[in-house]
């Protein structure tokens, strides 16, 4: 199975439609009822639910899921039964395979049912209609990269006493973003030190997005918050809570972190834990809807960009 682990809860739904061919005279006695098994298409809807349900167990690469709903509807046409399945969850992955599999056993729970009475059966098409949710539901980037500045708070990488691995792993996870560094510098744990860096990032090279990298914990040195916070003229305190709860999920200590977001200008400024997997996890757990964040700033005029908060 692929691993879903470090993927966000998000509203996933899915619609499928399957399209059942039979004779036009096996029309009337579904509309009246006449099928010896029973009512063909209750019976198919109940068949339905009970398959989006269960894909789990029939597809061995569908990972279990929470379906927190599914409704099936039927359309006869003259010589055809058309269902249409739509299926929601709150989850990791989607459902276009609950929604698929639901339409599937749904066009088949009929072809049982009428198989007595109706030699031309066939099971014409089924297809997915829609899927929504996930990171291709978040609107992408309206230029084609925005540029971003990496500053890492570190007393050891900067006195050179062991490699910075973090902020290669941020600029990793942001080209997965469109999101290209531009600025890079690996400073103390110092206030003044970080506070310039973040200055000149904003107010002078413009970037797009800065994050700092360590500093965010409860170690005397750890002043990052104390550095930034002055700085922010917008706070973003949902940004700071998003990297916490995700993190939390995964590692008890994440509650610990004192993770900062706002704004400054037209750059979103983001402060995140130190270690490599941290800042892989923080900014999965704001990206990719932070972009929206990077989209209002770019096309808000200077003056405006204060006050996107309103």
């Amino acid at each position: 199975m692929r691993d879903v682990s470090s993927k966000k809860h998000t509203l996933r739904t899915a619609r499928a439609q399957a399209t059942l061919r039979v004779s036009p005279s096996t029309i009337p006695l579904i509309r009246e009822g006449r099928i010896d098994k029973g009512d063909v298409l209750e019976s198919s809807k109940v068949a339905a639910i009970w398959a989006a349900k269960n894909t789990a167990g029939i597809l061995p690469y569908c990972h279990p899921i929470p379906v927190e709903h599914v409704r099936a509807d039927f359309e006869l046409g003259e010589d055809s039964i058309r269902v249409t399945v739509e299926v929601k969850s709150v989850y990791k992955t989607g459902v276009e395979m609950e929604a698929l599999t639901a339409a599937s056993v749904a066009a088949l729970n009929a072809y049982d049912m009428l198989k007595p009475i109706d030699e031309a059966l066939r099971i014409e098409s089924v297809e997915l209609i829609e899927k929504t949710g996930g990171k291709s539901s978040f609107l992408r980037p309206k230029t084609e990269s925005y540029r971003a500045g990496i500053v890492v708070a570190s007393d050891r990488a900067a006195t050179g006493q062991y490699e910075d691995l973090s902020g290669p792993a941020a600029e990793e996870r942001l080209l997965e973003f469109n999101i290209r560094t531009q600025s890079y510098t690996v400073v103390q744990d110092e206030v003044e030190a970080i506070r310039q860096s973040v200055v000149s990032m904003s107010d002078t090279e413009r970037l797009d997005i800065i994050v700092i990298i360590g500093g965010t914990g409860v170690a005397p040195r750890d002043v990052t918050p104390e550095a930034v916070s002055p700085l922010l003229q917008v706070e973003l305190p949902g940004i700071a809570e998003a990297i916490r709860s995700y993190g939390a999920e995964r590692n008890p200590y994440a509650i610990l972190s004192r993770s900062l977001a706002g704004i400054r200008g037209k750059s979103l400024i983001v402060c995140l834990p130190g270690s490599p997997h941290a800042v892989r996890e923080s900014l999965l757990a704001v990206f990719p809807a932070s972009l929206h964040v990077l989209d209002l700033l770019q096309e808000a005029s200077p003056e405006g960009a204060s006050a996107l908060h309103g």
